[in-house]
C-alpha cells in the first residue's frame, strides 16, 4: 500500500512539474489575428503589420512565417522577443486579380501554442474600363 501511494505521489509530482514548465514558455498576444483590407484597387499591393507581445516567461522565437500562396509576402521579427517585448509580422498582398480573397499565414515558433494562424481578407476591385470613342 505504501508503494502504491509513493508511486502515485511520484507520478503526480512529475505531472505537476511538467505543467509548471509549460507555464514558463513563451506565448503570443496579437493586437489582431485577422485583418480586413476592405475593397482595394487591382494592381496596387497592400500591406498590414500584425503586432504581438510575448506574454510568456521565456524569449519568443519565430522559426517560420509562411503565407499559403505566392501572392503574399511575409517579413517578421527574426530576433528573440523577450518577456513583455513586442515583435511584428509584416504582410504584403499583391492585388493582381479582381476577386475576393481570404489568405492564411502560418506562424511557427517556440511558444506554448507553437502554430498560429493569421489571416487577411478583402476584395480586389478591377480597374474601370476606359471608354473608347
Amino acid at each position: 500500500m505504501k508503494k502504491l501511494i509513493l508511486i502515485c505521489a511520484v507520478i503526480l509530482g512529475f505531472a505537476f512539474n511538467a505543467s509548471a514548465q509549460d507555464d514558463q514558455k513563451a506565448e503570443f498576444k496579437f493586437n489582431e489575428e485577422k485583418h480586413d483590407f476592405g475593397k482595394i484597387p487591382q494592381g496596387v499591393p497592400v500591406t498590414t503589420v500584425f503586432e504581438f507581445t510575448n506574454i510568456g516567461q521565456e524569449p519568443l522565437i519565430l522559426t517560420e512565417v509562411r503565407p499559403t500562396c505566392g501572392c503574399t509576402i511575409a517579413d517578421y521579427t527574426k530576433t528573440p522577443v523577450l518577456k513583455g517585448g513586442k515583435g511584428t509580422i509584416k504582410i504584403t498582398y499583391n492585388a493582381a486579380v479582381p476577386s475576393a480573397f481570404n489568405k492564411t499565414i502560418v506562424v511557427t515558433s517556440n511558444a506554448k501554442t507553437p502554430t498560429k494562424y493569421l489571416s487577411i481578407v478583402g476584395e480586389v476591385v478591377g480597374k474601370p474600363a476606359v471608354a473608347s470613342r
